[in-house]
């Protein structure tokens, strides 16, 4: 028989098919009985020819159904919701990802790990999606929230395994199959009917918690790690946020909840250049150095030198208006201080009565002081801001002393 009258019985024994007799006797067409929704879950449950693909090394088909397990992927979905997947540019979050997870499969040779142990279509595509891709996320997550990725899986385990919580969507007796995340934990002394509560309720409530202290004792085999929290201050935490909410809580929300009492740091280190590739020609970001090159050291000292000079002819000039006297030269430091340098300036009364002398004398002091003060001649702002420094700095030093140090008479 050739191939096309093959073609042509095939097609006619099809054709017979598509029509059989009931059980009451009518005549029921197949293709039209049956439901819509059964066709669209065995198309969902059919899987890629991975095997074919693999042999044939068809590296276009391979990364097409990659691709497909990273869109329908649930944890994928949520991580670009919570911003953890970031678009660059004219690229696609599903397709940066997916070229990362090919790119992790080919360096840990999995590839041909399924070939050599001769792994079923559906066998290799569930090891992708629930373990490669979880992976992955997962790994990437706990880099950049180590802390809230650390808490988080530290309250799932307390949730679980203490007496004082209990699940709340299993009271039906029935087993239906729902992920951690969707599960309803609440008090164990709370009655099976407890009501639940929206979520912006939820929010309100939980604000009367106190956030609780950070420890900062060092943790984990490197020692880098903080506690933040005891496990037993934690397990109490948790049982607070819930008396607080009173209401049974999704696993999901319960931890946001906690962790909102929480002082939490996550911090994400980011290369100066953006990522780790090295390009030559990327433009490159360099941190500004803030210290001062050469040239800049030199004249700062050269500046500080000259203020340093006419802080000496100020003050032996203030020295000379006094004759010399020392008792009457530190009461002039002592009104140069108060009025003019102190951050605590007070009034000419308020310095007179602290330094123990008339109104009168602390008015001919300053007159001194004003009048030396405008006998300096300064080339430019910036040198008489350094003057100022200098001479606050080696007046407070002389009124704390008390003494005559440092004067040139």
């Amino acid at each position: 028989m050739s191939f096309q009258q093959q073609t042509s019985t095939n097609r006619n024994q099809r054709a017979t098919k598509t029509s059989h007799t009931g059980s009451d006797g009518s005549s029921v067409n197949e293709n039209q009985e049956q439901p819509r929704s059964r066709q669209t879950g065995s198309n969902r449950a059919r899987y890629a020819r991975w095997s074919e693909n693999l042999r044939n090394s068809d590296v276009n088909k391979l990364w097409s159904d990659l691709h497909r397990i990273v869109c329908f992927h649930p944890l994928v979905r949520a991580s670009k919701s919570a911003g953890l997947l970031v678009e660059e540019g004219s690229h696609n979050a599903y397709t940066d990802l997916t070229q990362e997870l090919f790119v992790v499969l080919l360096g840990k040779n999995r590839f041909q790990h399924y070939l050599d142990t001769e792994m079923k279509d559906d066998e290799i595509e569930n090891e992708i999606g629930q373990i490669e891709l979880t992976n992955l996320l997962t790994a990437e997550l706990r880099k950049r929230h180590p802390e809230s990725y650390r808490l988080a899986r530290r309250i799932s385990t307390l949730i679980q395994t203490s007496s004082n919580f209990r699940r709340f969507d299993n009271l039906s007796g029935e087993e239906v199959h729902r992920r951690l995340a969707e599960r309803i934990y609440g008090l164990s002394e709370w009655a099976d009917d407890k009501p639940r509560r929206e979520g912006y309720d939820l929010e309100h409530r939980v604000q009367v918690v106190p956030v609780r202290q950070r420890d900062t004792r060092l943790v984990g085999c490197t020692g880098d790690s903080q506690v933040i929290i005891s496990n037993s201050d934690l397990e109490d935490l948790i049982i607070s946020v819930l008396d607080a909410v009173d209401s049974p809580v999704e696993v999901r929300e319960l931890r946001s909840l906690v962790m909102s009492r929480l002082p939490v740091m996550d911090i994400y280190l980011v290369p100066l250049d953006g990522n780790d590739d090295s390009d030559d020609d990327k433009f490159t970001f360099e941190p500004i150095d803030g210290r001062d090159n050469p040239e800049q050291s030199l004249l700062r000292r050269e500046s500080e030198r000259v203020a340093g000079e006419f802080v000496d002819h100020f003050l032996r000039n203030l020295h000379a208006t006094v004759r010399g006297k020392t008792k009457q030269y530190n009461r002039m430091l002592g009104v140069l201080w108060l009025c003019y340098l102190s951050s605590e300036q007070g009034t000419q009364l308020e310095v007179a009565a602290s330094l123990g002398i008339s109104d009168s004398l602390v008015s001919d002091y300053r007159r001194r002081i004003e009048k030396e003060l405008r006998a300096l001649d300064f080339a430019e702002v910036e040198d008489a801001r350094r003057f100022e420094h200098s001479l606050r700095l080696r007046v407070q030093s002389l009124v704390e002393m008390g003494a005559e140090e440092g004067i040139v008479a």
